[in-house]
């Protein structure tokens, strides 16, 4: 699972500017629709033009989020089998994603139209902890869970 995050990762990464921006675009053109035809509003085409225009950022940003934290929680899971659970399988989780997400920006550096970028470096790490926090949160939730359970459930 996780070598394939990576593939889709780096496939993302390897489009060019055009690429990415009209896949961006469409998805938030789509999440638009779907929005309307929620509301039942029928907005005009202008109005839909508009909307998706300023949501295309924070749902491109929200996918960066998304795929990091997607990571966060694979690495957390296939290192936790190694690993203590504790702040040194957290911190090398974090320290995985940020990894992961400079060599991103780094690889974009190289693709016509795209360019690295700090600040996604940054919320990606945020993604990537944000897994972690994921699945200590469940972990501890289980742990609630199981020490309820009669003695011969367990």
């Amino acid at each position: 699972m996780l070598l394939a995050l990576y593939m889709i990762i780096f496939g993302f990464s390897a489009q060019d500017g055009e690429q990415s921006g009209s896949i961006s675009r469409l998805i938030s053109e789509r999440c638009v629709e779907f929005i309307n035809s929620l509301s039942g509003r029928h907005w005009s085409a202008v109005f839909m033009e508009k909307l998706a225009e300023y949501f295309e950022h924070p749902i491109r940003k929200l996918a960066h989020f998304s795929e990091y934290t997607a990571m966060g929680i694979l690495v957390y899971l296939i290192w936790s089998q190694w690993l203590p659970r504790g702040r040194k399988l957290y911190l090398l989780t974090v320290l995985w994603a940020f990894v992961s997400a400079a060599a991103d920006e780094f690889h974009q550096l190289f693709v016509p139209g795209r360019y690295g970028s700090l600040a996604d470096v940054f919320l990606d790490t945020c993604g990537g902890a944000f897994g972690v926090l994921v699945c200590v949160i469940i972990g501890k939730m289980h742990k609630k869970r199981r020490s309820r359970l009669p003695q011969s459930k367990k």
